[in-house]
């Protein structure tokens, strides 16, 4: 893209769970921690184009019980037209069986105007397991069983892209298989790399979920993450496509 001018500007917006750094303190017992993010994008010249993204994670360490909360967002813009809008939520309750072995409950939730989906929810409960648990290395992979319902809906748009009409299609709701990786590496004492990973089957979708960070400590409380997150939904509506990614240039606050 040519552009006469290309900038970002990254703000945050934080609640409370600690970035994991390798000289960093476990999380208290019975007090919720946090971090928040955002980010914006901004470009002008033969295109204009603006996005913003934002994000909130929270974390309860209770004795044996671990709560988590994340509520995400997206906004786009391109030439004038929206382009990208997109929240989701996840809560999960984790309660653990043995020092690596835990069980979980978890609901997910997601709108995304232009996936073909006006929403995807689930439900699911099974096991999981810290394959990996240093001080540097953090690997857990979880499996597990639940109810997916989703609403499908056709988009019409017109010579310019943007959406003038939505047609709801027949919501669909099956059982699912789900799986998920949660890695974290300390690279250095100042950077740190995580992914996460999820997939949810079923008779009607496959959803693949993936989201890669690395995020460079500038002070206690401010970082820089750099991001790239890919989804694939296997069976969009006709004529939308299956993959969407998105890169992120944030400044991330915790206390």
């Amino acid at each position: 893209m040519n552009c006469s001018r290309l900038w970002f500007l990254s703000v945050v917006a934080a609640l409370p769970m600690a970035c994991v750094w390798a000289d960093d303190p476990p999380p208290p017992n019975g007090v919720w921690t946090g971090k928040g993010q955002a980010g914006f994008v901004g470009s002008q010249g033969n295109t204009d184009a603006e996005s913003i993204n934002a994000a909130i994670d929270m974390a309860l360490v209770d004795d044996q019980w671990k709560h988590t909360l994340h509520f995400g967002a997206l906004y786009g813009e391109s030439s004038g037209i929206t382009a990208a809008e997109r929240w989701d939520a996840l809560w999960q309750s984790n309660y653990s069986l043995t020092t690596d072995l835990y069980t979980f409950g978890a609901l997910r939730y997601e709108h995304d105007d232009f996936s073909g989906f006006e929403y995807q929810g689930s439900v699911a409960a099974g096991l999981g397991y810290k394959i990996l648990n240093t001080d540097a290395t953090k690997l857990s992979g979880q499996v597990g069983v639940g109810y997916r319902k989703s609403q499908p809906e056709e988009l019409t748009k017109d010579a310019t892209g943007a959406v003038i009409s939505r047609t709801l299609e027949p919501s669909t709701s099956d059982a699912i298989l789900t799986a998920g990786l949660d890695f974290s590496q300390v690279l250095t004492s100042t950077t740190n790399l995580t992914n996460k990973f999820l997939m949810e089957t079923g008779s009607s979708d496959t959803l693949y979920s993936d989201a890669l960070a690395l995020t460079v400590k500038m002070s206690n409380k401010l970082a820089l993450s750099l991001g790239y997150g890919v989804q694939d939904n296997t069976n969009p509506p006709a004529g939308l496509k299956k993959l969407d990614t998105v890169e992120t240039v944030n400044l991330v606050y915790s206390f």
